[in-house]
């Protein structure tokens, strides 16, 4: 397993990926190009990928982490999310993320040492030109969690 940063060709190279997290790709261009990416590869392909963005006030935001599904439940989006906050620690004293409120993102960033911090009420009706459902769940709110670095 190596982890890489991404400066360049990322929507290029990268946007499948990007969308299994975020899928619209209007959405990703939001961020993309402020935020810092990086890349997790096995086995010589990319198996996931992480942008995060300077929020200001020591606050370092993850606003894309997905792993392709044939490396799920591996270990690696937690094996990220520690990369960034071994990184960000010293610059940044909080690591945030904000998502959808699903059984299975929430429970994730918990196990990873996240909590709840604030909602922001209809974000996904919002900003989405679909219907945004995840796990059979229709997200409305975007819910931020934190973790202290």
């Amino acid at each position: 397993m190596d982890i890489r940063r991404v400066d360049e060709h990322r929507k290029r190279d990268h946007l499948p990926l990007l969308l299994l997290a975020d899928e619209q790709e209007g959405m990703v261009e939001r961020y993309l190009t402020r935020g810092t990416m990086f890349a997790l590869d096995m086995d010589g392909a990319t198996a996931g990928v992480c942008v995060v963005t300077d929020e200001g006030d020591r606050v370092l935001e993850i606003k894309n982490l997905a792993v392709d599904p044939a490396y799920q439940r591996r270990g690696l989006g937690r094996a990220l999310i520690e990369f960034v906050a071994d990184r960000a620690r010293g610059r940044f004293d909080t690591l945030q993320v904000g998502t959808g409120d699903s059984p299975l993102t929430v429970p994730f960033y918990e196990a990873c040492g996240f909590v709840r911090h604030h909602r922001v009420e209809n974000f996904f009706p919002d900003n989405y030109d679909h219907p945004i459902v995840e796990a059979g769940v229709l997200l409305k709110d975007m819910v931020y969690l934190r973790r202290e670095l």
